[in-house]
């Protein structure tokens, strides 16, 4: 991300966009910020683990607790977790060449690149990959390290959500089946105009309290990504 904004800094010195107004040239730089944090949350690990989040809480029948700023905190800092390999070779090949002066701009956009696509190709399935390469009527690829990000982007993305609402999926039967105990008991006490819900709200939580759940939860998320730092 640092070699992102330092070469939209170069690109707006330099180049084309010399001429244009100090306002122009600090909106134009907001903008690519803008982009950036875009980029951070659609190409990295924040997608699936912010999505299981949130099918937890509604799974719990908790709306709003966590909180949304927690909720997020907690995503952004496991996405840091399971990246670190990622960032740590884009700091490596990218960022500390550029900063010695080493390489230019376009080359440390291309190593940073690089980097970013070997992480969304261990996660994007084939026929994700082969939906857009045909949509685009883009020609056979030589190696998938050859995939344009035009069409890796929206594949990796779309596989992302795939993962996501499996695992959200596997998470809600326990619940599920909560729900429909509590219906049934409250059925057989003749209490039908209590909402089901006031009961099997505590009866979740204190399941998920007792076997671990935000253990399990974010270790079955850190466990669904191939390359973990040690």
């Amino acid at each position: 991300m640092l070699i992102e904004a330092s070469a939209s800094l170069e690109l707006l010195e330099s180049g084309p966009f010399q001429d244009l107004s100090p306002q122009l040239k600090i909106a134009l730089f907001l903008g690519s910020m803008a982009l950036l944090s875009a980029a951070f949350v659609t190409m990295t690990a924040f997608t699936r683990i912010v999505i299981v989040f949130s099918f937890v809480r509604r799974a719990l029948s908790t709306n709003e607790i966590p909180p949304n700023q927690v909720l997020l905190g907690l995503s952004l800092f496991m996405t840091l977790f399971v990246m670190a390999p990622t960032f740590q070779e884009i700091e490596s090949e990218a960022v500390r060449p550029y900063m010695l002066g080493q390489i230019s701009t376009i080359e440390a956009l291309q190593r940073s690149a690089n980097a970013e696509r070997k992480f969304m190709l261990r996660h994007t399935r084939q026929e994700d990959l082969l939906l857009f390469l045909n949509i685009a009527e883009h020609e056979l690829l030589e190696s998938p390290e050859a995939t344009p990000m035009h069409i890796l982007i929206p594949a990796f993305i779309i596989s992302e959500l795939k993962t996501a609402f499996m695992m959200g999926f596997c998470l809600y039967l326990p619940f599920i089946v909560i729900d429909l105990v509590v219906s049934m008991i409250l059925m057989a006490l003749g209490m039908m105009m209590m909402p089901p819900v006031v009961i099997s709200t505590p009866c979740k939580i204190l399941l998920f309290v007792m076997i671990d759940g935000w253990h399990l939860l974010a270790k079955a998320l850190c466990l669904s990504f191939d390359k973990i730092p040690g």
